[in-house]
């Protein structure tokens, strides 16, 4: 199981926040779009660690909610074997992918870039594809009704404001 968790976290999580923002911070070197790091006295340094924090804190807890209670990972090859509906999916059912927009966010803040923004908005275009067309189906697929339920109850993408709780 650790070997596919680390497998998971190094190929999924680590190509969105890492290699194709270096990628894109390389393409933007030398140019107008290049990156400037904010400073301690900018507001975007901290409002970039503050929510990036929060993003990475959200983003573990999913993963340690997938591995405990789901018995899997987050990863496509190795998903949870139950359906995990605790934690901030009681708020959200997408609160992984969530937490990774804060944390590209984040890095657009504290590098002051404009193409890691615009990488930003095509990650987050890209879930909105994926999950109602492929992510969801497998879902209802393999639990049935108890996510059909979950999923007319829980919220795509905005958080509600009090957790679900399912009553069956």
């Amino acid at each position: 199981m650790k070997w596919k968790l680390l497998q998971a976290i190094l190929l999924l999580p680590g190509m969105a926040l890492f290699f194709i923002p270096l990628l894109v911070l390389y393409a933007a070197s030398g140019t107008r779009f290049a990156h400037r790091v904010s400073g301690p006295s900018e507001p975007t340094l901290w409002s970039g660690l503050f929510i990036g924090g929060a993003g990475a804190a959200l983003s573990a807890w999913t993963v340690v909610l997938f591995t405990r209670h789901g018995e899997g990972t987050p990863a496509p090859w190795s998903p949870p074997a139950r359906f995990v509906a605790r934690g901030p999916y009681r708020h959200v059912r997408n609160p992984m992918i969530l937490g990774a927009i804060l944390m590209l966010v984040a890095e657009s803040l504290i590098l002051r870039s404009l193409p890691l923004a615009l990488w930003t908005i095509i990650f987050f275009a890209g879930n909105l594809l994926y999950f109602p067309l492929s992510e969801e189906k497998g879902l209802e697929r393999r639990f049935g009704e108890s996510y059909r339920i979950y999923k007319a109850n829980v919220p795509r993408w905005v958080p509600r404001l009090r957790p679900w709780v399912d009553t069956e």
